[in-house]
């Protein structure tokens, strides 16, 4: 068969050499499926299972039966207009059944969505339209204060391959999303299972994002191995908190592999402890996943709110590293399970386990979804290290990409010859296997010549009573090269100390005196990338105050 739209394997999505592939569908890891198929199959099923919950803004169902329909009469309308197998359409939904239909529509037509947060502005788009050559761009009218088709008017002067503008709710100029839908002729051309399913974003804090080709055999795979960690069936009320479009909330276990056990998903439309509270009880929620940041705010707020969370039975937290420290807390806070979560968008995806012991669920960000996930910690000249010592993390398996997309040069520094990704993690293994995360590789501070973890004074300081949240980075000095700066959130509710306090209150921890923040600076929020991560890049452009040094 040939390739779609023009695009050459190998070369616009490096893949996995067939060795590779044989052997994962032989360990059947790949069993040939793919998501149109899933959710047709799920329709067939239990055609009148309640599938999505959203509220748009009022409460909306949609049955497997009318989710699958409404792809169907998508898929149509969307090739009635031209869009076909491998052509790129970018998505910027938040959380309602629109952002599912669109999808399931683009994947029925072997059509690339290319998933675009809902905070990503012109710089981003412009870039993923561009880069993408997308043919279609699917946005809300507004959505948070903010005019989504005032941009994509912008966008427009600026990818003039973009043919076709979707607006769910008024279009304003551009074509209504409601307008599209239509009987379909006749069956679609399926897309193949080894074929690209969707270009998702990088979790880079630098820099625009890359794109990741990631194929139905290989993400279908990880929803599975997911699913099967996290205990995930069709009683699964999972609620999808963090944008539907992140790779987190999408397949850890997410809202694709909660359909994919046939349970329901619940899109909640912000993110803050009285939204998501009052439909846990409401909706009955049993699962969700958090961001460290998020999980903070729900840590905080959970013992004081009236509602009744006691359908929650696990909370999933990943995205970024979780400080043992606010590990420790939210199970007592929230009633609930905690599940650390450590992966990437390029693939690979570590769980602590529900029968880990305590000890290794807080201290630990688990061990990695596939037996076939091989890892590798290796030290500054790609020598292995043994298990117990930090180095950087390379790893390859049947689920982790083996290039981004058209990115050659980028592609040879970012994994070895034989197909490793650099995933620019520091962690150490334990005994047990699981992994232990220090930070990013590039987050690291030389201060004089001693090496310096951002993480371990991070677990430090959040264990004052005060402080809700710390983020530690690398300032330039003269004298030293960089100096330790610490970000420092306080809760409202506390006594607030003085930067010198906080400098005491580590140095009482017995550290080395050059792990002792140079400077403290109280802020009331941490800037973030386009990813929803904490930017460290604009912690250390910030001014310090000198009264807070």
């Amino acid at each position: 068969m040939p390739a779609p739209s023009g695009l050459t394997p190998g070369v616009d999505a490096p893949t996995w050499p067939e060795e590779f592939a044989e052997r994962y569908r032989r360990a059947g890891h790949w069993r040939g499926e793919t998501f149109g198929r899933m959710l047709r199959e799920r329709a067939a099923a239990h055609p009148d299972r309640v599938a999505l919950v959203d509220f748009a803004p009022e409460r909306r169902t949609r049955t497997y039966r009318q989710l699958d329909e409404a792809a169907d009469r998508l898929a149509a309308g969307f090739a009635g207009r031209g869009i076909g197998r491998g052509d790129r359409v970018v998505v910027q939904l938040p959380n309602t059944a629109e952002f599912a239909e669109v999808v399931f529509a683009l994947f029925r037509l072997g059509a690339l969505p290319v998933f675009a947060l809902p905070a990503h502005r012109d710089t981003e788009i412009t870039h993923f339209c561009a880069f993408s050559e997308a043919v279609a761009y699917v946005i809300p009218d507004v959505h948070d204060g903010f005019d989504h088709r005032d941009l994509a008017n912008r966008v427009r002067q600026s990818a003039p391959g973009l043919r076709e503008i979707f607006v769910a709710g008024d279009p304003g100029g551009h074509t209504a999303l409601s307008d599209v839908p239509c009987d379909p002729s006749g069956p679609l051309p399926e897309p193949q299972p080894h074929e690209l399913a969707f270009l998702q974003l990088s979790g880079g804090t630098t820099g625009v994002s890359k794109l990741i080709p990631r194929t139905h055999d290989d993400y279908i795979y990880s929803l599975r191995g997911s699913n099967e960690i996290c205990g995930v069936d069709a009683d699964t009320r999972f609620l999808v908190v963090l944008p539907a479009a992140h790779n987190f909330p999408m397949s850890s276990p997410g809202w694709l592999g909660t359909l994919y056990a046939g349970g329901r998903v619940v899109m909640c439309p912000k993110p803050d402890p009285t939204t998501a509270f009052a439909l846990v009880e409401q909706e009955r929620i049993t699962m969700t996943g958090l961001v460290p940041p998020l999980a903070l705010l729900w840590t905080d707020s959970a013992p004081r709110t009236e509602r009744d969370l006691a359908s929650l039975e696990l909370v999933l937290v990943g995205g970024a590293k979780y400080s043992e420290q606010a590990a420790r807390r939210l199970e007592p806070a929230l009633g609930c399970r905690l599940m650390q979560v450590f992966g990437m968008a390029e693939g690979l995806v570590n769980y602590t386990r529900l029968d880990d012991d305590p000890e290794t669920i807080v201290t630990t960000q688990g061990l990695p979804i596939s037996p076939d996930d091989e890892i590798r910690i290796v030290d500054d000249a790609d020598r292995d290290v043994p298990d117990g010592e930090f180095g950087h993390l390379l790893t390859r398996g049947p689920y982790t990409i083996r290039g981004y997309w058209r990115a050659p040069e980028h592609n040879r520094s970012a994994f070895t010859e034989d197909g490793f990704y650099r995933t620019g993690d520091i962690v150490r293994r334990t005994a047990s296997g699981h992994l232990m995360v220090e930070g990013r590789a590039k987050d690291q501070i030389n201060r004089g010549g001693e090496k310096v973890a951002p993480e371990e004074i991070e677990n430090i300081i959040l264990a004052h009573p005060a402080v809700h949240d710390v983020s530690l980075v690398a300032v330039p000095d003269d004298y030293l090269g960089e100096r330790t700066l610490a970000h420092v959130i306080l809760r409202a509710d506390a006594e607030p100390p003085t930067a010198a306090q906080i400098k005491a209150f580590v140095r009482a921890r017995g550290v080395a005196a050059y792990k002792i923040p140079d400077l403290v600076r109280f802020v009331d929020a941490f800037p973030q990338t386009g990813v929803g991560k904490v930017s460290k890049k604009g912690l250390r452009s910030a001014a310090v105050p000198s009264e807070q040094r």
